[in-house]
Protein backbone atom coordinates (compact mmCIF):
# COMPACT_ATOMS: atom_id res chain seq x y z
CA UNK A 1 0.00 0.00 0.00
CA UNK A 2 2.95 2.52 0.84
CA UNK A 3 3.70 1.74 -2.65
CA UNK A 4 1.11 2.91 -4.10
CA UNK A 5 0.66 6.09 -1.69
CA UNK A 6 4.09 6.91 -2.92
CA UNK A 7 3.15 6.89 -7.28
CA UNK A 8 0.10 8.87 -6.19
CA UNK A 9 2.32 11.67 -4.10
CA UNK A 10 4.75 11.38 -7.12
CA UNK A 11 1.98 12.34 -10.01
CA UNK A 12 0.62 15.03 -7.66
CA UNK A 13 3.70 16.82 -6.98
CA UNK A 14 4.51 16.21 -10.85
CA UNK A 15 1.09 17.32 -11.81
CA UNK A 16 1.19 20.69 -9.49
CA UNK A 17 4.99 21.38 -10.51
CA UNK A 18 4.22 21.06 -14.01
CA UNK A 19 1.34 23.35 -13.97
CA UNK A 20 3.46 26.26 -12.06
CA UNK A 21 6.05 26.14 -14.79
CA UNK A 22 2.92 26.76 -17.39
CA UNK A 23 1.86 29.36 -15.42
CA UNK A 24 5.28 30.65 -15.13
CA UNK A 25 6.11 30.37 -18.48
CA UNK A 26 2.83 31.70 -19.86
CA UNK A 27 2.99 35.24 -17.41
CA UNK A 28 6.75 35.27 -19.17
CA UNK A 29 5.62 35.58 -22.68
CA UNK A 30 3.97 38.91 -22.55
CA UNK A 31 6.34 41.66 -23.47
CA UNK A 32 6.31 45.35 -22.28
CA UNK A 33 4.60 47.71 -23.62
CA UNK A 34 6.58 50.00 -25.43
CA UNK A 35 6.77 53.10 -27.96
CA UNK A 36 7.59 52.49 -31.56
CA UNK A 37 8.70 54.64 -33.77
CA UNK A 38 5.90 56.67 -35.01
CA UNK A 39 5.25 57.14 -31.35
CA UNK A 40 2.11 54.09 -31.09
CA UNK A 41 2.57 51.54 -28.02
CA UNK A 42 3.52 48.26 -29.02
CA UNK A 43 3.32 44.94 -26.94
CA UNK A 44 4.62 41.83 -28.15
CA UNK A 45 2.35 38.23 -27.07
CA UNK A 46 1.89 34.51 -27.72
CA UNK A 47 -0.75 34.08 -30.02
CA UNK A 48 -4.25 33.83 -28.37
CA UNK A 49 -3.41 36.57 -25.58
CA UNK A 50 -4.44 40.53 -26.49
CA UNK A 51 -1.70 42.98 -25.41
CA UNK A 52 -2.46 45.34 -22.14
CA UNK A 53 -3.60 48.27 -24.13
CA UNK A 54 -6.69 46.17 -25.93
CA UNK A 55 -8.10 44.82 -22.62
CA UNK A 56 -12.22 44.75 -22.01
CA UNK A 57 -15.08 45.69 -24.44
CA UNK A 58 -15.71 46.49 -27.44
CA UNK A 59 -11.60 47.39 -28.35
CA UNK A 60 -10.55 43.61 -27.14
CA UNK A 61 -13.20 42.61 -29.67
CA UNK A 62 -12.23 44.48 -31.83
CA UNK A 63 -8.01 43.24 -31.47
CA UNK A 64 -9.21 39.43 -31.42
CA UNK A 65 -10.86 40.15 -34.90
CA UNK A 66 -8.14 41.44 -36.35
CA UNK A 67 -5.57 38.87 -34.59
CA UNK A 68 -7.85 36.01 -35.95
CA UNK A 69 -9.16 37.00 -39.01
CA UNK A 70 -6.51 38.82 -41.49
CA UNK A 71 -8.51 38.42 -44.72
CA UNK A 72 -11.52 40.59 -43.04
CA UNK A 73 -8.81 43.32 -43.34
CA UNK A 74 -6.61 42.93 -45.72
CA UNK A 75 -8.49 45.28 -48.31
CA UNK A 76 -9.88 47.70 -46.36
CA UNK A 77 -7.44 50.69 -46.22
CA UNK A 78 -7.44 52.49 -43.06
CA UNK A 79 -9.10 56.22 -43.27
CA UNK A 80 -6.76 58.15 -41.21
CA UNK A 81 -3.74 58.17 -43.38
CA UNK A 82 -1.40 55.80 -41.73
CA UNK A 83 -0.77 53.92 -44.96
CA UNK A 84 2.15 56.95 -44.86
CA UNK A 85 3.49 55.27 -41.95
CA UNK A 86 3.58 51.67 -44.51
CA UNK A 87 0.46 50.65 -43.23
CA UNK A 88 -0.90 48.79 -46.44
CA UNK A 89 -4.60 48.09 -45.09
CA UNK A 90 -6.55 48.19 -41.84
CA UNK A 91 -5.23 44.96 -40.30
CA UNK A 92 -1.57 46.92 -39.61
CA UNK A 93 -3.47 49.23 -37.59
CA UNK A 94 -4.00 46.26 -35.03
CA UNK A 95 -1.03 44.22 -35.96
CA UNK A 96 2.39 45.25 -36.55
CA UNK A 97 4.39 42.00 -36.73
CA UNK A 98 3.84 38.11 -36.34
CA UNK A 99 6.94 35.24 -35.47
CA UNK A 100 6.30 31.96 -35.00
CA UNK A 101 3.97 32.28 -32.28
CA UNK A 102 3.99 35.58 -31.25
CA UNK A 103 2.04 38.79 -32.54
CA UNK A 104 3.16 42.02 -31.79
CA UNK A 105 0.41 44.45 -31.19
CA UNK A 106 -0.03 47.92 -32.14
CA UNK A 107 -2.66 50.63 -30.27
CA UNK A 108 -2.85 52.94 -33.45
CA UNK A 109 -6.31 51.14 -33.94
CA UNK A 110 -7.05 52.18 -30.06
CA UNK A 111 -6.06 56.00 -30.08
Amino acid sequence: MNGRLLVVALVIVGTVLAAGAWWLRNGESQGAVTVDEIGDKIQTVRRGQLPAFATGGDVATLYRFAADHPEALAGAVCTCGCVNVGHTNNRFCYVKAERGDERTFTSHAAT
